[in-house]
C-alpha cells in the first residue's frame, strides 16, 4: 500500500506495521518521514534498533537475515532500519529482500529507506515485495506551485498565519520565491519566524525582514518555467543559476533541448501526424507534455525556426564566439533566448510586454 508523506500520520495512529519503506528525493521529508515511525516504534516498546547500510556489492545480505529473526537481548522488540542510498540492492539484495519480506515478525518493526526510483526499479520484485508486504511512504518533492500552501501550513502548525487576502498570498509568494528548491532552508526559516514572532498574524514586512534568500534552482526545470510563461520566475532562475556557478554551456543545453523538441514537433504535426504521436516520438513526457500541448499549436513555423537560429547563435556565445547582434557576455544571451522563447510561445495577451522586454 503507498501513501503520500503527509497521510503517514494518519496511518501511524491505526496502529503500526511490520515493515515501512520511505522513498523519494526530498531529504526534509524523507527524515521526518523517518523520525515519526522511529517515534511510534519506540513508542510501541522497540527500545533496541539496528542499522544496516547497503553499500556496494558485498553488503552481508545473510546477517540482515539473521538479524531480522534473532530475538532482542534487552527489549520486547526491535526497530530494524535498511538503508540504500544507491536504490540498487543487486541481485543478491533482491532475493534477499524478497526472503526478508515473506519472514517478517510481530517482535520487528522494518524501515527501508530508499531515493527516488525510476520506473525499471518500481516494477522491480524487490520493489514490490516490499510494496505487498508493507506501506510504502512516497516522498514527492513541493514544487513552486504547492510551496506557498507547503510554508502557510508549516506556519499554522507553529501558531501563525499570514494575512488574509491579497497582501497575504504576496508574503508567501515573496517567502516561496526565497526558498525555492530548498525545503530544508525553507523549514528553517520558518521556524526563525516562530523564534522572532509571536503566535499570530504576520505581515509582509516581517517576512521580508526575516526570511533569506537561500533559494537553490535546478537547470532542468528551467524549461518548464519558461514554457509556463513565467519570466519573472525563468530570470530568476537564470541569475539564481549564475550566482551558484552553473555552467552556462549546460543551462543552454537545457533550453536549446526544448526549443529542438519544439521544432520537431511543429514540423511533425505540419506534416499531418496527431500531436500525442509526435510528442511521443519527440520524446517528450511528463511536464513538458503538457506544457507542449499548449504551446505547439500557438507556435508558427516561422517562430520555431527563428528560435533554432538563436538557440544556435546563444551556442556560439556559452563557448567564446560573439555575434555583432548579440550581447557578449553568455549570460546575457540566455536571459535574451529565455525572453525570445517566451515572447513565441505565450499566450497572445503576454506577447506585447516581452516585445517591449526584448528591445529595451
Amino acid at each position: 500500500m503507498q501513501v503520500r508523506a503527509d497521510q503517514l500520520t494518519a496511518q501511524l495512529k491505526r496502529g503500526l506495521r511490520p515493515l515501512y519503506t520511505v522513498w523519494g528525493d526530498e531529504p526534509l521529508l524523507a527524515q521526518e518521514a523517518g523520525d515519526a515511525i522511529r517515534a511510534a516504534a519506540r513508542a510501541s516498546g522497540c527500545t533496541e534498533r539496528q542499522v544496516h547500510t547497503v553499500a556496494g556489492a558485498h553488503f552481508d545480505w545473510s546477517g540482515l537475515l539473521g538479524a531480522s529473526q534473532a530475538m532482542s537481548l534487552f527489549s520486547d522488540r526491535q526497530l530494524i532500519e535498511i538503508r540504500i542510498p544507491s536504490g540498487k540492492p543487486g541481485k543478491d539484495g533482491s532475493e534477499a529482500i524478497q526472503r526478508y519480506c515473506q519472514s517478517l515478525s510481530d517482535d520487528v518493526v522494518t524501515l527501508v529507506q530508499l531515493p527516488r526510483l525510476d520506473r525499471t526499479q518500481q516494477s522491480s520484485a524487490w520493489f514490490n515485495a516490499l510494496d505487498g508486504a508493507g506501506l510504502m511512504v512516497r516522498v514527492d518533492t513541493i514544487d513552486r506551485k504547492a510551496l506557498p500552501q507547503w510554508i502557510a501550513q508549516r506556519l499554522a502548525a507553529q501558531g501563525q498565519r499570514v494575512q488574509d487576502g491579497e497582501a497575504g498570498q504576496n508574503a508567501l509568494a515573496f517567502f516561496a520565491d526565497r526558498v525555492e528548491g530548498n525545503l530544508l532552508a525553507a523549514h528553517q526559516e520558518v521556524q526563525k519566524l516562530g523564534l522572532l514572532h509571536p503566535a499570530g498574524e504576520l505581515t509582509l514586512e516581517q517576512i521580508e525582514a526575516a526570511v533569506l534568500n537561500v533559494a537553490r534552482y535546478d537547470v532542468f526545470k528551467l524549461g518548464v518555467a519558461v514554457l509556463s510563461g513565467q519570466v519573472a520566475r525563468a530570470l530568476r532562475m537564470l541569475d539564481g543559476l549564475q550566482a551558484e556557478g552553473e555552467a552556462a554551456v549546460l543551462v543552454h543545453w537545457t533550453l536549446a533541448e526544448d526549443i529542438r523538441a519544439l521544432k520537431r514537433v511543429k514540423d511533425a504535426v505540419a506534416a499531418g501526424k496527431p500531436l500525442p504521436m509526435a510528442l511521443r516520438e519527440a520524446r517528450v513526457w511528463g511536464d513538458k507534455e503538457r506544457l507542449f500541448e499548449r504551446v505547439v499549436p500557438r507556435l508558427s513555423a516561422a517562430a520555431a525556426a527563428e528560435l533554432l537560429v538563436a538557440a544556435q547563435v546563444c551556442d556560439g556565445l556559452v563557448k567564446g564566439l560573439r555575434h555583432t547582434d548579440w550581447p557578449a557576455d553568455p549570460w546575457d544571451g540566455l536571459r535574451r533566448l529565455v525572453l525570445l522563447l517566451v515572447q513565441h510561445t505565450a499566450a497572445p495577451r503576454d506577447a506585447l510586454p516581452l516585445r517591449l522586454a526584448l528591445r529595451a
